[in-house]
């Protein structure tokens, strides 16, 4: 019987074969984990930024309307207690957007149970 040519580069038999293995098994793992990790950092960038920019703007959307409270209208004027509700009304909707954020947050978390 005639001996078997390896066309491959001086590998041949079963340490050829387990090389070859080896090498296919190294070089999956490292695709399968470098690219996900890759795209995640991708994702935790992105996320952060939005995150960090809604609050900023929450932030300031609520500044600006106490400032419109405080400026705009004459109701609340005076050393009395009136001088606090624009506090109290920029509190209550500060603290309506927090509760709005927790329930969409919830809600997403429910969706993906499913």
């Amino acid at each position: 019987m005639a001996k078997r040519e390896d066309k491959r580069k001086g590998k041949a038999g079963l340490p050829g074969e387990a090389q070859d293995v080896l090498q296919l098994v190294v070089g999956y793992v490292k695709q399968e984990t470098s690219d996900p990790i890759r795209n995640l950092g991708r994702f935790v960038k992105f996320g952060l930024a939005g995150a960090v920019l809604s609050s900023l703007g929450s932030v300031l959307l609520v500044l600006g309307g106490l400032r419109l409270l405080q400026t705009e209208t004459t109701v609340f004027e005076g050393d009395g207690w009136r001088s606090c509700v624009p506090y109290a009304v920029v509190l209550f909707v500060s603290g309506g957007i927090a509760v709005g954020a927790m329930k969409a947050r919830s809600r997403g978390q429910r969706r993906e149970s499913r």
